[in-house]
């Protein structure tokens, strides 16, 4: 029987990352070896508007879209964002909010996008080289360091 599909919505406000989180999340599952399709709502998003993302991935994936009410995880980086996208989990699904991570462990506020794909990472079967090697391939060289100490604190902080 082939995997099951994993579906993860992220969540959150115009330049929080969200969209990147997401982009990140599917060049990892991608470079596992998994059928990866990704969708993305901007709305008002370069207004700071809500933006979320869906990310699908598992030995076929037939749709981008994750269905009302089927995610198996909510990643949010918005507090004000969690009531208005829980109705997207699944009954027993993840919800992973933006205290997942204390901010003031951060590296740095802006990298709080990667630190919750750690908090994320910690609860899915994708090998730290292939997250590590897409948190790389997303970012600019100088922010390599600072992401990857945030991906490994938000790995950290599930017990």
């Amino acid at each position: 029987m082939p995997a099951p599909v994993v579906n993860v919505v992220f969540a959150g406000l115009g330049g929080q990352g969200a969209i990147k989180a997401s982009d990140i999340l599917a060049d990892a599952a991608f470079r596992a070896g998994f059928d990866v399709k990704k969708a993305e709502v901007h709305g008002m998003s370069q207004r700071g508007g809500s933006v979320t993302s869906d990310v699908r991935y598992g030995a076929e994936v037939l749709s981008p879209m994750i269905p009302r009410g089927q995610a198996d995880f909510l990643v949010v980086l918005e507090p004000s964002e969690i009531e208005v996208n829980r109705p997207n989990l699944k009954a027993g699904g993840v919800l992973i909010p933006p205290d997942a991570v204390a901010e003031a462990a951060l590296p740095n506020r802006r990298s709080l996008n990667v630190a919750l794909l750690g908090a994320l990472a910690a609860r899915l079967d994708l090998a730290d080289e292939h997250w590590l090697a897409a948190i790389r391939a997303a970012l600019p060289e100088r922010l390599h360091e600072l992401n990857e100490k945030a991906f490994r604190l938000g790995k950290g902080s599930v017990p």
